[in-house]
């Protein structure tokens, strides 16, 4: 519900929480409009929608966790890049995608919380571990493809995938996994402590809670996204390679800020954020791609938008921050 001021005006605040929402219904009634203008069949470019952000939805719910924390991981990307690929060497060797789905996530899940325990291990910033962690994952997806790969790729037959990259599927494992976060970060203590560590580390620490033990939760949490976002990876695109889900870091980053989220945590942090900002920046591309813009101009467009939407996140939420 919107609050209101005595005098009867929308608080600043108020508009502030329904911008991510009121933005998305903005962009697809654009969408919609150029679609009509065009002739563009519409079906067809919804399922494409869907394709394009469902991946970036599931591994965004799951970072959630870790940008509340007010952490900053940008190796989910190489990350989730192994996973699809030790996945797919998995499901060649045995022929049963549960082992596949099994290997995705354990794999994904293991990268997050070596990642978390170097950061507790050594006490360094999560930002410096995921950087190294970066360089690293990298790395080992060449030398996974070379050893497993043929040619430069490695690939899972198209027909043992077929049956299961279905939207509907698709749309399963993300409201599953989305009711899962829902239930832990809102309704759960979990999610609490970590919108009061984000908010402010020193008071959360006097009060007894473990930094440590938080973001090793909120690690396994984002490595549970990225773990089903590579196997959703691999039943969309079964062809798999070094380049493969590149893009999904910056994706993440940019959908959880157009979703609203403040970049620096805290009590102010959603889940739905994650959902309504990856259809956000969907939608935004499907409507630069109509416009016949090229990727130059569609990056230039969204680094504006992401600047501005910062920005202004910032300014709203400058006066209400804690010291950290």
């Amino acid at each position: 519900m919107v609050k209101l001021k005595k005098n009867g005006r929308i608080t600043s605040s108020a508009l502030f929480s329904a911008a991510p929402i009121l933005g998305l219904i903005l962009l697809a009634a654009v969408f919609l409009l150029i679609a009509q203008i065009k002739d563009v069949n519409i079906s067809y470019s919804l399922k494409n929608i869907l394709n394009q952000s469902i991946i970036t939805m599931v591994v965004a719910t799951g970072a959630i966790y870790i940008y509340t924390l007010g952490a900053f991981d940008i190796s989910l990307g190489a990350s989730m890049c192994v996973s699809v690929l030790v996945g797919a060497m998995a499901y060649n060797r045995t022929g049963s995608l549960i082992v596949m789905l099994a290997v995705c996530v354990g794999c994904a899940v293991c990268i997050s919380l070596i990642s978390s325990v170097l950061a507790s291990v050594f006490n360094l910033p999560v930002f410096v571990t995921t950087i190294a962690m970066l360089s690293l994952l990298n790395a080992l997806v060449l030398v996974l493809i070379k050893v497993n790969g043929t040619g430069d790729v490695i690939q899972v037959p198209a027909d043992a995938v077929r049956d299961i990259n279905t939207p509907w599927f698709k749309l399963l494992v993300l409201i599953l996994f989305t009711a899962l976060c829902v239930l832990t970060f809102n309704y759960m203590k979990l999610g609490r402590q970590e919108k009061f560590l984000g908010g402010n580390p020193l008071c959360a620490e006097l009060t007894g809670l473990s930094a440590k033990k938080l973001s090793i939760i909120g690690f396994a949490m984002a490595g549970l996204g990225v773990g089903l976002g590579a196997f959703l990876t691999i039943t969309y695109a079964p062809t798999l390679s070094r380049n493969t889900a590149a893009s999904v870091g910056m994706d993440v980053i940019i959908a959880i800020v157009f979703g609203g989220m403040p970049i620096s945590g805290g009590a102010r942090s959603k889940i739905w954020s994650a959902i309504i900002g990856s259809l956000s920046m969907t939608l935004l591309s499907q409507i630069m791609l109509m416009l016949n813009m090229n990727s130059g101009v569609s990056q230039m467009v969204k680094a504006v938008i992401f600047i501005a939407v910062v920005y202004v996140s910032m300014l709203s939420s400058k006066k209400n921050i804690l010291p950290r």
